[in-house]
């Protein structure tokens, strides 16, 4: 994988105030281009042994390759859950201008990007 390739990254988040704390602490290190926060859903799942149902706000983000490691560990710094749900899938075709966006948008030297 190259660090320029994108990555499609979904997390759960307990409720909208931290799937939106995640979303700003990855936009403000320019670690994501965007991210969705979608409506509710109800998650079923084994958590140490018993069987839990919750209702979570599912997190998209759109990011790169080489952002990937300090993505996944701003969502764990940011994420209530002991455990949380990251996942990671490439992105395998999108409208070019839109994968370039995002490239240039989580570029560490972006213009756009603050200062160190």
């Amino acid at each position: 994988m190259r660090d320029d390739d994108i990555l499609l990254v979904f997390t759960n988040a307990p409720n909208a105030d931290s799937a939106r704390l995640i979303a700003r602490s990855l936009l403000d290190a320019r670690l994501a281009a965007c991210v969705n926060i979608l409506a509710p859903c109800q998650s079923l799942y084994h958590w140490q042994g018993v069987l839990e149902e919750a209702t979570e706000v599912p997190v998209q983000i759109k990011t790169t390759a080489a952002r990937y490691p300090a993505v996944e560990a701003a969502i764990r710094l940011a994420h209530p859950y002991e455990r949380p749900e990251i996942v990671a899938v490439p992105v395998e075709r999108g409208l070019p201008g839109y994968l370039a966006w995002v490239v240039a948008e989580t570029a560490p030297s972006s213009p756009a990007a603050p200062e160190a």
